[in-house]
This record gives C-alpha cells, structure tokens and sequence, in this order.
C-alpha cells in the first residue's frame, strides 16, 4: 500500500460512478476538480440530475454530455482546469463548464469556443437548463428512484457537510468572495436534517466545510445565539458519527469548543483545521488578515491544556510578495513553537483579480521554492517526532479501504486525502470500509502509522 506523500495536494477530485442505465435513459458525466465545497456542488448537481431521470456515467464513452466542475482558486489550478475540459471535449466533444472557474467565461470559451454552456459557482439551475437544452430529460417515474441521501461522490461512510457559502473575509490574495460572495449560511434545521439523512444512511463521518466555518450564522440578523456554530457543533454532535471541522479561523469563541472535543461522549472530533497562512505581522498585514500570531500561540496553548488530545491542522503561503529572510525566519520559529500536528505549505501565485497582485517586492520563483523546501522541511520533522509518540498507543481507527495487501485506516487526527493514513498489514481479515476498530500502534514514518488490530 502507497503511504500518503508530503505534498498532496487536496484540491483535485475525479468522480467516477459505476451505474448501469436503463435502455434510454440519458446519461451525463461528471468531472469534479477543487476543494471538497466544489465536491459538494458536484453532488447537488448530480443528485437533481438523477431525481429527474438522468443516469451518470463513469466514463467518457458513456455519456451524452459532460460536466466539468471547475476551480479558479489559482492560476495553476485554473490552467488544470482548463486542461480537464480540453481532455473532455477530446474524449467525449459535448461539455458544460461549471465552478469557480465559470464566474469567468471569456477566460474558458476563449481557449475553448466549443463548450456548449458555462455557468458560474453553486448556479445549480443554470446547469440543469444547459443539460437540459444539450440532452432532454426521459425520466421513467416507475423505474427512476432516487436515495434519500442523493448521490454520494466520496466512499458510503464519510461525507461532506457544507453550512455555508461565500466569505466576509477581504485577504488579498483571495478572490473567493467574488467568486462566490459574501457569507450565506444555511439554517441549521436544514443542515442537521441533511446530517442526520446521512448517519442514517451509514456515514460514519461528517466533515463540516464552509469558507469560514467559525463564522457560521453570523450573517443572520436579529439571531438568539451570537456564535451559532456552538450549538450547530452540540447538534451535530449527538449524532452518533465522527464529526471534523474544517477551515475554523481562531476567533475567541472557537475556545468554547473545545470542551465539546475533549468529551469523549460525544462525536466532535479533537480537530480544528485553522488557515493560519503565515506568522510574521508585517506579512499577515500585506495579506489583509489578522496579525496577532503571539496570541495564537496563547490560544493553542489553551486548547491543547482543555484538550490535551486535539489535532491541530493548518495551511501557510510561503514567498508571498514583499516577504523577507527575517519574516520567512520568524514562521519558521513560530512553526517550533507551535508544533502543530499537521501542515501543508503553497508556494504563491498570482490570481487574476486579487489585490495582491500588485503588492512591490514580488518574491523571486527560486526563492519561493527554497523557501517551501524548508518550511516542509521543518514541518516533516515535528509530524515525524508527533507521530513517533503515538507508537504504543492504542486508538480507535476508521477503515477507508481493504485490499489484498491490508487495510487502509485513519485515526481521529486524520482527515481523508489530506492528512495521514494508519494501516493494518495483518489480521485484517472481515475488516470493511466504514468499520470502526481498535488498534494498538506499532511503527511510525513521517506522515503515517501502522498497527496491530486489538481483538
């Protein structure tokens, strides 16, 4: 079995779905790139799609048309997105583009005349009008019926649960907002009823997203709670799955929290996945962002004294414009001083449209790149002494995937396709994706873990 490299990248999703149609019945591909929120429009998509009597195709050969779910985050991944929708139009010839990347479709037709529609992010009915004028609907109300959960683009047992769209944030290397406006939660009726339509159904594990997950329902006026994601994470809480949140800034009630992760009654994950992106205060302030990196550190060191078992995950920009060798330096000391458990590093890039664009003092391509080598670097070192602590422990594992080889796990401290992965080399025997089991850790590497099932 492969062990999860340092420098995977988290923002690519192919969805592929074995289904068999009925004589007639239209068929649509799908290809989803970007974060797991793109992933979550992909299954909206695809599950009003299926509800009208389309079926999905997991190739190109079987579709009639196919969708291209695309990301325009940065200007590498809008050049891969570009590249998935010439490989679609090449293998298939009738594409509807839809995603982040849509909100520019001069950029798209412009390098791709042929497309047959581009749509913007979440614009979920302008894609089902362009399916719909690109191959009818036939649906069979006696034959086509469709899950109550819809239709899943990750493994039966995990699944994402976005609260929110949009960001009230301003960081100028960011165009999220223009892409995808301001924040706009949804009600938290509406997101637990959907959590609960999945642990019913066999998910084990919710992973909750948003732009801002710690300012969800802040945008409601008039609310009783002033935090709402307090009493959305005690919900969500009581559901009897693993519940991870994702992308949480570290605003003074996250602290409220982390009572909740500590109790091991209840399904809130000892997790917190916080987009620090830097620690100097000069960089943090070209970057229009908070710039108080020592109170962070205070504010870790209060989380990990109320929950001494709390996995701390986060992302940074290394070489961003007008960075020196003395603020590159201090993220380096402040990554010793924090010793978070897992990190992942992003050279910058230009954004068409980003205020950070025109900052002076672009960092050199070759600086960059010295300078992510050691971050990352810095970074294996702490996950490898994180990890190596953890032999002889025992531990409660979810299992992803079994093989001929063994069983593919993650632990509490790892989400899927970005963090590490435990695994299980014998007495996997009857072990099935979705098993929760108990291990005892044997070996350690930089990122990954292996153990002995307990009986």
């Amino acid at each position: 079995m492969s062990q999860n490299p340092p420098a995977l990248r988290p923002d690519l999703a192919r969805a592929s779905i074995p289904e068999t149609a009925r004589p007639g019945q239209p068929r649509i591909g799908m290809v989803s790139l970007g974060c797991p929120k793109a992933l979550v429009d992909s299954e909206r998509i695809l599950t009003r799609l299926r509800a009208e009597g389309y079926a999905i195709s997991p190739d190109y050969a079987g579709a009639e048309v196919v969708i291209v779910n695309t990301c325009g985050f940065l200007d590498s991944a809008k050049l891969e997105s570009l590249e998935a929708i010439g490989e679609a139009l090449r293998e298939n010839g009738r594409v509807i583009v839809t995603g982040c990347l849509g909100a520019e479709p001069d950029y798209i037709t412009g390098a791709h005349p042929t497309v047959l529609a581009v749509t913007g992010p979440h614009q979920y009915e302008q894609v089902l009008d362009a399916v719909h004028a690109a191959v009818p609907p036939a649906p069979d109300p006696f034959v086509d019926l469709l899950p109550g959960t819809g239709v899943s683009l990750t493994p039966r047992h995990y699944s994402y649960l976005k609260i929110a769209e949009g960001c009230d944030h301003k960081c100028k290397f960011c165009i999220i907002p223009d892409m995808r406006g301001r924040l706009a939660s949804r009600p938290v009726a509406a997101v637990l009823r959907e959590a609960e339509r999945l642990v019913a159904a066999g998910v084990k594990e919710l992973l909750v997203i948003s732009q801002d997950t710690s300012a969800y329902g802040t945008d409601w006026k008039g609310r009783d709670d002033k935090f709402p994601i307090l009493d959305l994470s005690r919900g969500l809480s009581t559901l009897g799955a693993w519940v991870r949140l994702h992308y949480v800034y570290p605003y003074p009630h996250v602290r409220d929290l982390i009572p909740l992760m500590g109790d091991p009654a209840n399904g809130l994950l000892p997790y917190l996945d916080i987009p620090f992106q830097h620690a100097h205060p000069e960089t943090l302030r070209r970057m229009a962002r908070p710039a108080a990196a020592s109170r962070t550190l205070d504010e870790i060191a209060a989380w990990r004294r109320d929950c001494p078992d709390i996995t701390l995950r986060s992302t940074f920009i290394v070489g961003y414009p007008g960075e020196t060798e003395d603020e590159f330096q201090t993220l380096l000391d402040w990554m010793d001083a924090a010793q978070l458990d897992r990190v992942g590093c992003f050279r910058y890039e230009n954004v068409a449209g980003a205020r950070s664009n025109a900052l002076p003092d672009h960092v050199p391509e070759e600086v960059k790149e010295d300078r992510w080598n050691r971050f990352m670097e810095k970074a294996q070192a702490i996950s490898e002494a994180k990890l190596a602590a953890k032999v002889g422990r025992t531990m409660t594992v979810l299992v992803d995937a079994v093989d001929g080889e063994g069983a593919t796990c993650r632990t509490m401290a790892d989400a899927p396709e970005i963090d590490g992965n435990l695994f299980i080399d014998e007495g996997f025997a009857g072990l099935a994706p979705g098993d929760l089991v108990e291990v005892e850790v044997e070996e350690a590497s930089d990122y990954d873990l292996w153990g002995r099932r307990l009986a």
